[in-house]
């Protein structure tokens, strides 16, 4: 039995995580702000899965307080970042405050609790970091570079703690969804091809996590599909809306 934490809990993403884990036998901790309000969502997966769910409130954007977050309990076996913002990229252009809460949401907070995790971890010799990060940090798009930007800061930063951390019993896996049917996304007009299920996000998560991947696209077209994006030339790529 692993004990297993997940942060931004209240995402579908995340609860998805939380019923596969807990169905494996793992016990599972929510951490999200006014996470009271997750109790329901607790006593489900306990009924669901047996076992004993704890809730810990969480913020992300609290950086004074993610050091003694991390410090406030026994560091988990593995601790997945589900924690993220889309924002309205149009709006957030022209809107700093705005802007600023999509990249600290989707790097820095995720990335300064994950390093705090990772101390601790390095500090036992075990454990296992996952970061759902996105395929649209792979390159900066017109549609949405703030948040795009954001990610491939997080990727980035997962990379590098991949690498430091090697050889030290600490496995980071990078997971890049791509477009997922959720609650965040329910305005947009997603393509079935290439949309997934929370459900299907956390079976990878999970897969990912024992099978000790680094870097895992849950559709593998999105590997095809990026890696195209990524090789069209600049003066071609500035002409496209996409």
């Amino acid at each position: 039995m692993r004990a297993v934490t997940i942060l931004g809990a209240r995402s579908d993403i995340a609860m998805a995580c939380a019923h596969v884990f807990a169905a494996e036998g793992d016990q599972v901790t929510l951490a999200a702000r006014q996470v009271e309000t997750l109790q329901n969502a607790a006593r489900d997966l306990e009924l669901r899965h047996g076992g004993t769910v704890s809730l810990r409130e969480f913020d992300v954007l609290d950086d004074t307080g993610l050091a003694a977050f991390v410090d406030g309990a026994e560091v988990p076996d593995v601790v997945i970042s589900a924690v993220g913002l889309l924002g309205d990229q149009t709006a957030d252009e022209r809107n700093v405050e705005a802007a600023a809460r999509v990249m600290r949401s989707n790097f820095e907070g995720p990335a300064l609790v994950l390093g705090a995790y990772a101390n601790a971890m390095e500090a036992r010799g075990s454990g296992v970091i996952v970061g759902i990060s996105s395929v649209a940090g792979d390159r900066g798009r017109a549609t949405n570079y703030i948040y795009g930007s954001a990610k491939a800061g997080f990727t980035a930063f997962l990379s590098g703690l991949r690498n430091r951390l090697a050889g030290r019993g600490v496995h980071v896996v990078t997971v890049k969804p791509g477009f997922v049917a959720t609650k965040m996304t329910e305005h947009l007009d997603l393509p079935e091809k290439l949309t997934a299920a929370p459900e299907e996000v956390a079976q990878a998560v999970l897969k990912a996590v024992e099978k000790r991947r680094d870097v895992i696209y849950v559709r593998a077209i999105w590997r095809l599909v990026m890696g195209i994006i990524r090789l069209i030339p600049e003066r071609v790529f500035k002409k496209l809306s996409i």
